[in-house]
């Protein structure tokens, strides 16, 4: 396994578009090398997510894991999963305001509505079916790795631009608060 270099904010890679794999190809040593190559970077820099274009691959896979983060002490936890070819459906009207930082867009948060409740269809790495709702917080981290695919980045959808802030100042005004709101949210709706 390699840890891969993260593409930061200005960089093409990230305004594109990532294409779809066939079943054969997700298949291939290459690309089951590239998935463990991706978690591992995921890993390392300590990220509730990763996707291929921020490793300057711009083919439509990302994972997700949340385990004693660090970064995100109030996340809940998320198992690994893999996402290919992922698709989000929203269920319902109802959004949050999460507070979202990128490892391509280092020491930079900012609050981004999102929708409380979707359906992810994907494949696993081997290629099997997934069909699942998702709800809460882990919703939001979904939507914000989907978007990377999509050639989005979470600051296009900051709802305030005065919101926007370091990560030492979200520490110091921001991180009580937004940490109280995610256990209402979890004990609401959960994860």
């Amino acid at each position: 396994m390699t840890i891969r270099k993260i593409a930061q904010i200005g960089n093409p890679i990230l305004r594109q578009s990532a294409g779809k794999l066939l079943r054969e190809e997700l298949a291939t040593p290459e690309v089951q090398n590239f998935i463990d190559d991706l978690i591992e970077t995921m890993r390392d820099a300590n990220g509730a997510g990763l996707a291929a274009p921020q490793v300057y691959e711009p083919v439509a896979i990302c994972c997700i894991e949340v385990d004693e983060n660090p970064r995100y002490p109030y996340k809940p936890k998320v198992p690994l999963t893999v996402l290919v070819n992922p698709e989000i459906e929203v269920l319902g009207d109802e959004t949050f305001e999460n507070y979202e930082g990128c490892l391509s867009v280092p020491n930079l948060r900012g609050l981004v509505s999102r929708a409380i409740r979707i359906r992810v269809r994907a494949w696993d790495r081997e290629g099997n079916d997934i069909d699942e709702e998702i709800a809460g917080i882990t919703a939001g981290t979904y939507q914000h790795e989907v978007d990377h695919l999509l050639g989005s980045l979470f600051i296009d959808k900051v709802s305030d631009p005065c919101t926007l802030c370091t990560w030492t100042e979200f520490q110091r005004n921001h991180e009580a608060e937004f940490a109280r709101r995610v256990r209402e949210i979890v004990a609401r709706v959960g994860s």
